[in-house]
């Protein structure tokens, strides 16, 4: 039976793209669908990512019914920063079937080749700041917010279609308790310097602080694989949406002499509370979250920034920064009620950060793949 793809803009007809992943993963009780009002903003040319990016939503029928999707996009902030002509597919989603996988890959690796990309990757959905990889080890535990899960099969579909392996990430898991007197006597010798301060995100000043978080992250991950920093839309767009569910105290900002050295930045872990709305807010899901969240309380939470500036890293008495930060996120989150956290996501080749989580107790839990292909010249 025929494979049938449709392209749509970006933001149009996209109630197949939303609804088939019912169909996907009907039976997994690790799926967690997201909210369609989160994707259908991300998914749209009112996106600020859009603003440097263009992007194309792919679907997957068989005698009329959806039964894949994903998007390619190609983010020209990336192209400019690492030259490497890159364009992404991204929220890969299908049936255990080569031949809808082929169809859906093909039909993007065209679409970027078109426009002179020489190689594709991902997934990426839809740039480096939000979800990447696929699922390919820690099926049987449901994703962390903003990661992405998937069924075993869909890694080897990918390779199927022509793809190998590029890059694999990892998210740690850690258990909220006694830290090991190590990570305590390393927090404690920094916690003395008299130039050192750390405090919470200030509520009342949260876009400023969204963007001393940002402005760190950006310096600190500026050497990273991949990476690109926040636009000022971006920027005004995560302030906006993290208002809305972030827990001061989970957040981190540490002062060398009055200026911002490093952040850690842990998100409520959403997909806790939103596991049974079926991505719906209407009518009763919204009521549902905000009780979970602001008087329930999430049980779990995600490490999702974690940065030093580049300048300190160098100065010896500093060395411990990190460590610093997660012996106070873990004090943090006891006190909040979080019984355990997800560290994500790190690149499988950055020995220093893998090794202070390793440090302080975290265990690889999950282990998620990029892929790369070869495009074909169009000329």
């Amino acid at each position: 039976m025929t494979v049938e793809i449709r392209k749509s803009p970006v933001g149009v007809r996209m109630d197949d793209f939303l609804n088939v992943v019912d169909y996907l993963y009907r039976g997994d009780p690790n799926y967690v669908r997201p909210l369609d009002l989160d994707i259908k903003q991300r998914v749209s040319l009112k996106n600020p990512f859009f603003d440097h990016a263009e992007g194309v939503v792919f679907t997957a029928y068989r005698n009329g019914w959806c039964i894949g999707r994903c998007t390619a996009q190609i983010d020209r902030e990336h192209l400019a920063r690492h030259q490497d002509d890159a364009g992404f597919f991204g929220f890969f989603d299908t049936i255990d079937d080569e031949e809808v996988a082929r169809a859906l890959l093909d039909a993007a690796a065209s679409w970027l080749a078109e426009r002179g990309m020489k190689r594709m990757r991902g997934p990426i959905s839809l740039g480096i700041n939000e979800e990447i990889g696929c699922l390919v080890e820690g099926f049987d535990t449901p994703p962390m917010v903003l990661m992405p899960h998937h069924r075993p099969y869909q890694g080897p579909l990918i390779e199927n279609a022509g793809l190998a392996k590029l890059k694999d990430v990892f998210a740690w898991r850690y258990t909220v308790g006694d830290v090991p007197n190590r990570a305590r006597k390393a927090h404690d010798e920094l916690d003395k310097l008299p130039e050192v301060r750390a405090r919470h995100c200030d509520m009342k000043n949260f876009d400023a602080e969204v963007r001393t978080i940002v402005d760190v992250f950006n310096d600190a991950w500026a050497d990273n694989w991949g990476f690109v920093p926040f636009s000022e839309r971006e920027l005004a767009k995560l302030a906006e949406e993290l208002k809305l569910i972030v827990i001061p105290e989970l957040t981190y900002i540490a002062e060398i002499d009055g200026e911002p050295a490093a952040v850690a930045l842990a998100l409520p872990n959403v997909n806790e509370l939103i596991h049974d709305l079926g991505g719906k807010l209407a009518p009763l899901g919204l009521p549902k979250l905000l009780w979970r969240l602001k008087v329930v309380g999430p049980k779990t939470a995600r490490l999702a920034i974690l940065g030093i500036r580049r300048k300190h890293r160098a100065v010896r008495k500093y060395a411990g920064l990190s460590t610093y930060l997660y012996v106070k996120m873990n004090e943090a989150g006891r006190r909040c009620g979080i019984r355990w956290g997800e560290l994500s996501w790190t690149l499988e080749d950055n020995a220093p950060v893998n090794v202070a989580i390793k440090f302080m107790g975290g265990k690889v839990y999950k282990r998620y793949r990029l892929y790369e292909r070869e495009l074909p010249g169009m000329g």
